[in-house]
């Protein structure tokens, strides 16, 4: 007897209303994957499997590519990171700059104008700089058989 009488005691304590948005809300969930289902035809997976197939393969080979891992570990630095925002925003504006000046004349006198400018002098600079330290690692890495 205690049976029944917990059992219509658990029952009174049901919600009609809160079941039928719970089935409701079911549902439209089975509504949802039987919809997803019918959309995925047979090449649609075989694409997504090839596809998955194929990033998988790709991310092997990055990450067994010494170079990359070393250049992302370079990139990860505080001081490369402020040398690419950097490069970054000056190809934004140099992209702005050309694409709204007019064309360059030419000419000796223009060139001598654009070599004082300190601007033109460090990206020279710049450039002299990485150069020097390719070659030295180009060099050294050569010299060790890498």
């Amino acid at each position: 007897m205690t049976n029944q009488t917990e059992t219509s005691l658990d029952m009174s304590d049901v919600n009609p209303e809160a079941i039928a948005h719970d089935l409701e809300r079911l549902s439209d969930l089975a509504s949802i994957v039987a919809a997803a289902q019918d959309a995925l035809t047979d090449d649609m997976v075989t694409r997504l499997a090839s596809a998955f197939s194929e990033g998988i393969t790709l991310l092997d080979r990055l990450t067994r590519n010494e170079g990359l891992m070393r250049l992302l570990q370079v990139l990860d630095r505080p001081e490369t990171q402020h040398l690419m925002i950097s490069l970054s925003e000056a190809l934004g504006k140099m992209s702005q700059e050309i694409a709204t000046a007019p064309p360059a004349k030419g000419g000796v006198i223009s060139l001598y104008r654009l070599a004082c400018n300190p601007g033109t002098q460090e990206g020279l600079r710049s450039l002299s700089v990485l150069g020097e330290y390719w070659s030295e690692s180009l060099r050294e890495l050569h010299r060790r058989g890498g």
